[in-house]
This record gives structure tokens, C-alpha cells and sequence, in this order.
């Protein structure tokens, strides 16, 4: 099994380099098996890990950043894996056209 945590914050205006710049600084306790850090428009930024365990696995989460930097508080979600999605054959799904 496999938990994803991810963190999404919104920068204050303005400060969206700075935000990144604190988000890819981070780094979250432990050894996740995956980490990931995405921008978006608006100056919003995603982090995602992923660490071995279930839903309620106890895992380290990234902090909440300065105050100044963020222009609401952090949103945090956490989803765990089903596995992947195999399409059946014929259906185009994963195909490049």
C-alpha cells in the first residue's frame, strides 16, 4: 500500500518565487518514496509525497510556511493508492495520437 500527502498553498501577491523557493527547500522527515514539487497559475504551489503504508499511516507532513509568504492557510489532503489502472485492451486509454 501506498499513501500520497499533498500540500498546496497559494502565495500572497507578489511572493509566489519566494513560496516556491520555501516549498523546494523543504524537505519532509523520513524518506518518502516519492517527492514532487509542481507550480500552477495564480502563484499556487503543490507538493506531493508519497510514502509505503496505508490511509492512516503515520508519516511526516511539510510544516506550515511563514505567514507572510502564504495568502490563506495551507490545504492539505491525503488519498491512498488503489493501484494502478490497467485499460482494457482496445480502448485507446494511454494511447498517443
Amino acid at each position: 500500500m501506498t499513501v500520497a500527502l499533498m500540500w498546496e498553498a497559494r502565495a500572497a501577491e507578489g511572493r509566489g518565487p519566494e513560496l516556491l523557493a520555501w516549498a523546494r527547500g523543504r524537505r519532509p522527515a523520513g524518506r518518502p518514496l516519492r517527492h514532487e514539487v509542481f507550480a500552477a497559475p495564480d502563484d499556487r504551489v503543490l507538493v506531493i509525497t508519497w510514502w509505503p503504508g496505508g490511509y492512516a499511516a503515520e508519516v511526516p507532513e511539510l510544516p506550515e510556511p511563514p505567514g507572510e509568504l502564504v495568502r490563506r492557510a495551507v490545504h492539505r489532503w491525503r488519498f491512498e493508492s488503489l493501484g494502478p489502472v490497467v485499460a482494457p485492451e482496445g480502448s485507446g486509454a494511454g494511447e498517443v495520437g
